[in-house]
């Protein structure tokens, strides 16, 4: 019975990685390798994309609290036809949209924020 393997292992889909131990390995009174430093394989095109997410999104922080305050403003506005409180429903509507629009606009700056820090 060989102890050896026929082929020489150059196929073999681990041939392309590193060392298999994360520590090293005493091997026949041989001191241990250093430990391979291990970083996770992130492609640049993920990072770059993941860039023009980020700015994107903080793009729409401004379309977002127009359509907050324009909701706001039509709905209130609707509510007065059909209540027939003229302009009371328009105006606290349109306070709720701006109050909406701008928690959306400060979570986008979070959101921002927290990216620059991640990089």
């Amino acid at each position: 019975m060989p102890s050896m393997p026929f082929h020489r292992g150059e196929m073999s889909q681990d041939s392309e990685r590193g060392p298999t131990h994360r520590t090293g390995v005493q091997m026949d009174g041989l001191a241990p390798k250093e430990p391979p430093t291990l970083r996770p394989a992130i492609d640049p095109a993920a990072r770059a994309s993941k860039k023009m997410y980020d700015g994107l999104s903080a793009s729409s922080a401004g379309l977002e609290l127009g359509i907050a305050v324009g909701l706001g403003a039509f709905f209130g506005s609707w509510l007065d036809g059909k209540l027939g409180t003229e302009p009371w429903m328009l105006l606290l509507f349109l306070a709720f949209g701006l109050i909406a629009g701008f928690r959306g606009v400060l979570r986008a700056v979070a959101r921002a924020e927290r990216a620059a820090a991640r990089e």
